[in-house]
């Protein structure tokens, strides 16, 4: 080291830490890609609801435009389900983007930033509001530019079903099931040994081969020591099984399907009116939500209707009621009641209900 070495500038040592800015984006792409509760979107009762919004939002009928194609729809569904928001860049057709960040203006949507998926890496492009279809549900004041999926509004829920599911995956993989504790007669020490060499490590099998002769070197009782002892845990003192049902009933309600239909005593008036209350209440405004966002950015009016394709309107209401007018048209004959004095009268009991 010489004596101009000390007035030269060292340079800067950089090193990486844990918790830098690359660790933070690391963990907030893995909480992106496995959700809010980290594993309440891998369970059944989740993806029972993704399917069922796939499955019906893909049977729309779409009018308007043919860009909205059944597969654009059901990636939708499952992005909307999943994420809350889905986003695709209109070109001669539609191509989704895996990720996106948004310049607003007065809180709506101006610029984005979009990273399409590619086989060999994916690229990335900015466009225009107008140039994206960016649906979303569950928007707030906060971030009108966002939606927000139902698990996040219930994240309490997704993460108890979670937990009990992984509880009772652990019993079952690692717990004696059927396993017991079996006396039998005293015999040496190398046979009681190999015999227990024999058990060890079979499931359902007895774990521990117990002689008389050691249970009363225990002090207990040779006599009533000769039934088998369970080590089998007892679940049924947990409500492991209640309590999985009432979170599965949580998560069912939170994507607005009925609980009644995860039933094993469900009946097909009880799957129709699930079906319906899916396709009416649930489906159909988000079908509205994804109709305006098309007509704005598409051109000409877009509808779509998930109800008809379903076939979730009362079939059974409507065959009663026709079936109620035809008779009253009947009786209306009979008493020689003319078609015009019977429309004054339909039109005043109308306005007597009003």
């Amino acid at each position: 080291m010489g004596l101009m070495d000390i007035f030269r500038r060292k340079p800067v040592e950089t090193r990486s830490s844990g918790t830098g800015y690359t660790a933070q984006i690391i963990a907030a792409r893995s909480a992106f890609l496995t959700g809010s509760a980290g594993l309440g979107e891998l369970t059944a009762a989740v993806q029972s609801c993704v399917t069922l919004w796939e499955g019906g939002l893909a049977l729309a009928d779409v009018k308007g435009t043919d860009l909205l194609t059944r597969r654009s729809l059901a990636m939708t569904a499952r992005s909307l389900a999943l994420r809350g928001e889905a986003l695709f860049l209109i070109r001669d057709q539609l191509i989704p983007a895996v990720d996106w960040d948004v310049t607003t203006r007065d809180g709506v949507p101006r610029s984005y930033r979009l990273q399409i998926p590619e086989a060999g890496g994916g690229r990335s492009e900015i466009a225009l509001a107008g140039e994206v279809l960016h649906f979303r549900i569950g928007t707030d004041a906060v971030t009108p530019w966002a939606g927000t999926a139902p698990l996040r509004r219930a994240t309490l829920s997704a993460q108890l079903m979670a937990e009990i599911e992984t509880a009772l995956r652990d019993v079952f993989r690692d717990a004696p099931l059927g396993s017991q504790i079996v006396p039998m007669p005293e015999g040496s020490a190398d046979d009681m040994e190999a015999l227990r060499q024999g058990f060890r490590g079979k499931r359902g099998a007895a774990l521990v081969v117990e002689g008389v002769a050691q249970a009363t070197a225990a002090g207990l009782n040779p006599s009533l020591g000769k039934s088998p002892d369970q080590l089998s845990p007892d679940l049924s003192r947990t409500l492991a099984g209640e309590l999985l049902r009432d979170a599965k009933g949580a998560i069912f309600l939170a994507f607005g399907v009925l609980p009644g239909l995860q039933s094993q005593a469900a009946t097909g008036p009880l799957v129709r009116e699930a079906q319906r209350h899916l396709a009416q209440l649930i489906l159909q405004p988000i079908a509205g939500l994804l109709a305006e966002e098309a007509t704005e950015k598409l051109g000409g009016k877009i509808t779509l209707d998930v109800v008809r394709p379903m076939q979730a309107f009362d079939h059974g209401g409507k065959a009663r009621a026709l079936a109620t007018m035809l008779q009253a048209l009947a009786q209306a004959k009979e008493a020689g009641i003319e078609g015009a004095t019977l429309q004054d009268a339909l039109t005043f009991i109308d306005w007597q209900d009003e």
